[in-house]
């Protein structure tokens, strides 16, 4: 009787404590932070502190650090539009193609029976090499951001590149980044400020390669052309006489129409911040 009895109040005991257990386990879920499982890379409230990280740029003139004040790529412009926990290396350098600035002066000026510039010997130029490096180099988690094509084009070596030799260096350098945990992004190569009349038109070349490129490696392309002449008809650059050292164009360009004052680069790198913003790319989460 006294053992039944027993039995009885710890029933009614846990009874009575079983919506208060209940409603503690409901209320502990629902204050647990909520992660981030589709890796859109938007960090909650939650989260510890950012990891820093480095965005390193390769690329030509339109993207490197001035030399002198006049002109300024977009590159040299970018830092300023993350938080703290970004670095930006700017290893773009003016005047190259994506093979002399893989290989710089041993690209050769022959051309091979495929009509490509001769590279002897096929060793790496300085920057590449201190970039793969394990030590100093680019790490795990960082992004590297690759636009060439504007001097790829030229007719004659060294800068010479083919469509298939441009694709396949892009290719060589984003499975070099990615071997090392880093995040390629390409871009299509700056538009000039062309005009048909009233409007800005494109007019560079390796588009198609670019994009292929990205598609093959299954990382992301920025349209940076079509951006930029998207952008120069929004701020009516055009109609043009051909005289960029005055208005809107003589402000946004150096004195050709191709290069960029540091207020324009500072344009431009504000398009392709957007664009890491709109194609969801995980740095976004670092812009201000």
């Amino acid at each position: 009787m006294w053992i039944r009895s027993r039995k009885w109040l710890l029933a009614l005991v846990v009874g009575a404590l079983m919506p208060v257990m209940i409603g503690g386990g409901e209320a502990a879920a629902s204050a647990a932070p909520v992660c981030d499982p589709g890796g859109t890379g938007q960090r909650s409230a939650a989260d510890p502190a950012a990891v820093k990280i480095k965005v390193w740029l390769a690329g030509d003139s339109t993207m490197a650090d001035p030399r002198t004040s006049c002109p300024v790529g977009w590159g040299n412009q970018f830092g300023p539009l993350f938080t703290g926990d970004v670095t930006v290396v700017n290893n773009a350098v003016a005047g190259r193609s994506v093979q002399t600035w893989l290989y710089e002066s041993n690209v050769q000026s022959t051309m091979d029976s495929g009509g490509e510039c001769v590279v002897s010997p096929k060793t790496y130029a300085q920057r590449w090499t201190s970039m793969l490096d394990p030590v100093n180099g680019m790490k795990a988690g960082d992004y590297l951001f690759i636009q060439f094509g504007i001097n790829d084009g030229s007719r004659t070596c060294p800068r010479h590149v083919g469509p298939a030799r441009y694709q396949e260096l892009l290719g060589v350098m984003v499975k070099a980044a990615k071997d090392r945990g880093v995040r390629p992004v390409l871009l299509t190569p700056v538009a000039a400020i062309t005009c048909s009349g009233a409007t800005a038109v494109g007019n560079r070349g390796f588009l198609t390669e670019t994009m292929a490129a990205g598609r093959a490696a299954q990382v992301p392309v920025i349209d940076l052309h079509k951006l930029s002449y998207t952008l120069y008809n929004s701020l009516k650059l055009c109609p043009n006489d051909g005289d960029y050292t005055r208005g809107p164009v003589g402000a946004f360009f150096c004195a050709d129409h191709t290069h960029f004052e540091a207020a324009g680069a500072r344009q431009i790198a504000g398009v392709v911040a957007k664009a890491v913003r709109d194609q969801k790319i995980p740095l976004a989460s670092y812009l201000r």
